[in-house]
C-alpha cells in the first residue's frame, strides 16, 4: 500500500504561521465539506468505515493522532503530528483514527457532502466491496 502525505506550505513571520489550502491546487479534489473532531477521549478509536466514492484529506491541526489505513490486503499506521501535513485517504480505504493527544483537533476535508449511502461500516462488507471492485485503493508516499 502506498500513502500520500502532503506537506502544505506554511507562511510565517514573527506574528505566527498560516497555511492556506485551495482545491485542485493543494487539495486534489473540490472541497464540498469540512468537519473536525476534538475532545476525543483517551483510548477512543473513531472511523471504522470506508467510502464508496468520497475522498478525504485529514489534517491534525492541533496535537497529534494516528490513522490506520487498510486497503483490504495490508494495513498501515500513519502518524499525524504537524498542522502543515495532510493525509490523503482515497475511496475504498478502511480508516480508523486513534491515539489522540488530549489537545488533538483532527480536521477533515471531504470531496462530497454527507451521504450515508456512501459509507461501508461493516468490515466484511468492505472486503467484499474491494474484491468486487478490482483490488485495493492505492495512494503514494
Amino acid at each position: 500500500m502506498q500513502v500520500i502525505k502532503y506537506v502544505f506550505q506554511p507562511h510565517g513571520d514573527d506574528r505566527g504561521q498560516l497555511v492556506a489550502l485551495e482545491e485542485f491546487k493543494d487539495i486534489p479534489f473540490r472541497i464540498k465539506r469540512v468537519y473536525y473532531m476534538y475532545d476525543t477521549g483517551a483510548g477512543v478509536t473513531r472511523g471504522y468505515h470506508a467510502h464508496r466514492s468520497l475522498e478525504q484529506i485529514l489534517i491534525c491541526i492541533h496535537g497529534s493522532c494516528k490513522i490506520r489505513l487498510d486497503n483490504g490486503r495490508e494495513k498501515k499506521v500513519i502518524p499525524l503530528e504537524k498542522p502543515y501535513e495532510g493525509l490523503y485517504v482515497s475511496n475504498a480505504m478502511w480508516r480508523e483514527m486513534f491515539d489522540f493527544s488530549p489537545d488533538a483537533v483532527l480536521m477533515v476535508l471531504a470531496s462530497e457532502l454527507y451521504d450515508e449511502r456512501d459509507y461501508i461500516r461493516d468490515y466484511d462488507e468492505f472486503l467484499k466491496y474491494v474484491k468486487a471492485n478490482g483490488g485495493d485503493a492505492d495512494a503514494e508516499e
